[in-house]
């Protein structure tokens, strides 16, 4: 089991950059790829980076390729996703979440993920 609870989310100018944050808990996490998805209101929730349990595989959506990165510490138990050059339709709540540790690839569908934290509001303003 894998508890993830995200931090770092705000409001923002257009233009600017926020660090989101995910603390997680359980004693797997080190086994499990993680990603980031965001769901802005009427939408989907979809991808916006992954990574592979090792962090030596990563995976981006194009609308966010170049201006945002994934990061994890097995360590410290915790994923990061630096996000600069931020735009109005980067507007979302962010979830973290996690697969299980059976998995050590990314993946890009929602589907294959099963932890996930509460969400964090992004807001970036023109």
């Amino acid at each position: 089991q894998v508890q993830l609870v995200e931090s770092g989310g705000g409001q923002v100018q257009a233009g600017g950059s926020l660090r989101l944050s995910c603390s997680a808990s359980g004693r797997t996490f080190s086994s499990n790829p993680m990603a980031w998805f965001r769901q802005a209101p009427g939408k989907d929730r979809d991808i916006v980076a992954a990574i592979s349990r090792g962090g030596g595989s990563t995976y981006y959506a194009d609308s966010v390729k170049g201006r945002f990165t994934i990061s994890r510490s097995n360590i410290m138990n915790t994923a990061s996703l630096q996000m600069n050059s931020l735009k109005p339709e980067d507007t979302a709540v962010y979830y973290c979440a996690a697969r299980r540790e059976t998995y050590s690839s990314t993946s890009s569908s929602r589907a294959d993920y099963v932890y996930w934290g509460q969400g964090t509001q992004v807001t970036v303003s023109s």
